[in-house]
């Protein structure tokens, strides 16, 4: 399983569609940040075509690399010649938090299980070529709890840093701090805090 802390996801929902042997293929894409998300989108698109005869689709719910997030569906058609192509075509994008519906009306003429295969995987990546993508990194949250005389030090090192948000800030016994900040920095960011301050901020996970 992939760990990816920045990676590519859909920017907007598209759709594309395109007509062999008169059968209809429409690919509907959109972000799924989880299987819910995923989920509610194959339904919303049953619900918009529930005249086609099916609504294949595959989805990678999570970084690129996931395999623990995916899903896929031939949804009637012959095994192994929808949601299987689908899913590998998404595998070899490099973009994650994703999911593709591809819906069938059925023209009359068969494709047979290579015809299908191409079909779906040729649908699919015509979408892909189309989308618009940005970039999502994974942000990590930390509460830092130091004396007022290590303030102006840890603004330093966010200044340094220049990623770092402050969420949330409380001045009490001690200062304490929300911050969140691109997770791919973690380690760089907690050992800078540690060395200038001595060890001496206590630092939580939120």
């Amino acid at each position: 399983m992939s760990n990816q802390s920045s990676y590519l996801v859909p920017k907007e929902n598209i759709r594309v569609e395109q007509e062999i042997k008169k059968s209809k293929f429409i690919a509907s894409v959109s972000r799924a940040v989880d299987r819910n998300s995923a989920n509610r989108f194959i339904s919303e698109i049953k619900s918009k075509f529930p005249d086609a005869r099916h609504h294949c689709y595959a989805y990678i719910a999570g970084c690129p690399g996931n395999t623990s997030e995916i899903g896929m569906s031939d949804d009637g058609e012959p095994q192994g010649t929808a949601g299987k192509p689908m899913l590998s075509i998404l595998q070899y994008s490099g973009v994650g938090e994703i999911v593709v519906v591809v819906t069938r009306y059925f023209g009359g003429t068969k494709l047979g299980t290579g015809g299908l295969v191409r079909a779906y995987s040729s649908t699919v990546q015509m979408a892909l070529d189309k989308l618009k993508t940005e970039e999502f990194v994974e942000q990590n949250f930390l509460t830092l709890t130091f004396s007022y005389s290590y303030e102006n030090a840890i603004r330093y090192i966010f200044d340094k840093f220049g990623s770092i948000e402050i969420k949330n800030i409380s001045y009490n016994d001690k200062v304490t701090m929300n911050v969140e900040f691109p997770k791919n920095i973690a380690e760089d960011f907690v050992k800078e805090i540690k060395d200038k301050t001595r060890g001496e901020v206590e630092i939580k996970n939120l």
